[in-house]
């Protein structure tokens, strides 16, 4: 019996060091960042409930959080990676039907702000402006008019233009 038990507790012995180097490398800081975390830092034991839920309510009735981790602010970093990848499609969802407008034109501040969130030199908006008007039709009225089809599409068409390939930064 005494050989039994100490044949299970070696087993559990190591699982629980490894369980506490562990918690060592990766303490619990609690909710994470935000405006919760950075409103009740002061607060005593920060590891007790009461703070814990204080700052996940507070993140989670303002939204800071979120917003802290897509900006990098509220003590929340941010290495871009994600967030640059979905600024062209928000900015295009938003801006759906005046990009629109201005790439059947050729032209437009908004058509311009896009090209730059693209990566698409200053210097080389023009080409940007007329492959928007060529395409138009295929870019816009395809059938498919969500803004991630038209950011794929507009991606597909400066990978294949010969010279916004080579200029895009993107």
């Amino acid at each position: 019996m005494l050989r039994k038990l100490l044949m299970l507790s070696v087993p559990l012995v190591f699982i629980c060091a490894q369980a506490g180097l562990s918690l060592a490398a990766h303490p619990d800081t609690g909710p994470g960042c935000g405006l919760g975390k950075l409103a009740w830092s002061d607060y005593k034991n920060q590891k007790n409930i009461a703070p814990q839920v204080l700052m996940a309510t507070t993140n989670g009735t303002f939204g800071s959080q979120t917003f802290g981790i897509s900006t990098g602010t509220s003590g929340c970093t941010n290495d871009g990676q994600i967030f640059s990848e979905q600024k062209v499609t928000m900015f295009a969802a938003i801006n759906f039907d005046n990009l629109s407008q201005e790439m059947a034109q050729g032209q437009g501040e908004h058509l311009a702000s896009l090209a730059t969130l693209m990566g698409v030199p200053a210097e080389h908006q023009g080409e940007f402006f007329a492959l928007t008007q060529e395409r138009y039709t295929s870019l816009i009225q395809s059938g498919e008019t969500s803004p991630v089809a038209l950011v794929k599409a507009l991606n597909d068409a400066i990978a294949a233009h010969l010279v916004l390939a080579k200029a895009s930064t993107r």
